[in-house]
């Protein structure tokens, strides 16, 4: 699902109505009453109407006949959206999907790390090499151009693997990635994440598999560490 944050006012409602629903100010269950919400927000019923179809989109709510517009449970929204995954940081429920995200990519990616070493091409390398560029140059003065150098790597390492099942496991891990990776990339505390990436690269391009896996368990280690130091939290490790 595209986010659809900062587009016009269809998008300005579309966060406004997500982040009440996310935050728990429009609770599981929650009956919407859509014309005065329209009212209160101050768009027509149309706009109103072309909001909650993205919101049902993203399994935030629903319509049934006799009930209404109602916000569903937990279970049933879609937990990848890039929208959903920056609208839970915002609310402050980014602990539970940053843990989660951890555990997620402590089970992938270093068995992907391993396998690259394994399969990696010369233009494999070469798509990893242009990420850890670009990591290097944006570090110090662009947390967006990290962020995205930072998901460029891990992307092309999936790649490497060979398998395209693992390579699109990208849609999986990319959404919660890239705002743990904004959080990360704007805060004066966290480290360079130049050296624990570099050091992947070499292992994948020496094709030494289990070390390899290892420096990907050592980077895993590091961005936990980074997300605790920038956000207090200490409950993001893998469990």
């Amino acid at each position: 699902m595209a986010s659809y944050t900062g587009r016009g006012v269809h998008g300005q409602i579309v966060r406004t109505l997500g982040t009440r629903i996310v935050g728990g100010d429009l609770p599981e269950g929650a009956i919407l009453d859509v014309r005065a919400l329209g009212e209160e927000l101050d768009v027509s019923l149309t706009v109103m109407r072309e909001s909650l179809k993205v919101l049902a989109g993203k399994g935030l709510i629903d319509a049934r006949q006799k009930r209404g517009t109602f916000v569903r449970e937990r279970k049933y929204w879609n937990l990848l959206d890039a929208d959903l995954i920056r609208w839970q940081v915002e609310c402050g429920g980014g602990q539970r999907l940053m843990r989660d995200l951890a555990d997620v990519r402590s089970i992938v990616e270093p068995a992907a790390a391993h396998r690259a070493a394994l399969h990696r091409t010369d233009d494999d390398l070469s798509a990893m090499q242009s990420a850890l560029d670009a990591m290097a140059e944006a570090h110090a003065h662009s947390p967006a151009g990290a962020a995205e150098a930072d998901a460029a790597f891990h992307r092309a390492l999936l790649n490497a693997t060979g398998n395209e099942l693992l390579a699109r496991m990208d849609l999986l891990l990319e959404p919660g990635l890239r705002e743990r990776d904004r959080v990360v990339h704007s805060h004066s505390q966290a480290s360079d994440p130049l050296p624990s990436h570099q050091a992947v690269f070499d292992a994948v391009r020496d094709q030494d598999a289990a070390r390899a896996e290892l420096a990907m368990l050592d980077l895993l280690a590091q961005a936990t560490h980074d997300f605790d130091q920038v956000t207090g939290d200490r409950h993001t490790a893998p469990r």
